[in-house]
């Protein structure tokens, strides 16, 4: 992959996590650069950018001092999307990891044209998340 969009990536990864980038505008980012998804591995405490070409780059990410929990609540995981999307005061996207984390999200990928996020559990459980109209 181009150094230019593996910058583009690293950018919009420190942007989340150092809470100077939206969710909307790092999908602006890499949607204007051509990447089609992104997903999140809390786990492995990785992210991984895909390109339609089939390319992408696998990047670390901050690791939240949380573990993942065994079972999934998906109505805690919709109330921290919501504490992000509405960017409740206090909000950090770490905060945001570590909440998902303790509901039982083991990770999440984001689809630019499904205009989704689908976040899943360790059972493989998952809650859908429609991007905002």
């Amino acid at each position: 992959m181009e150094d230019r969009l593996i910058q583009i990536a690293e950018t919009c990864l420190q942007g989340a996590e150092r809470h100077t980038m939206t969710f909307p505008q790092i999908v602006g980012a890499l949607m204007q650069e051509g990447f089609e998804s992104y997903s999140i591995d809390f786990r492995r405490a990785k992210a991984v950018y895909y390109r339609p070409d089939g390319e992408s780059v696998e990047l670390g990410t901050l690791r939240p001092n949380a573990p993942v929990a065994e079972f999934f609540d998906a109505a805690s995981i919709q109330a921290a999307i919501r504490e992000a999307q509405q960017l409740a005061p206090g909000y950090t996207y770490e905060g945001f990891c570590r909440k998902v984390m303790e509901a039982g999200c083991a990770g999440y990928i984001v689809s630019f044209s499904g205009r989704r996020a689908v976040y899943f559990g360790r059972t493989a459980e998952t809650h859908v998340e429609h991007f905002p109209q």
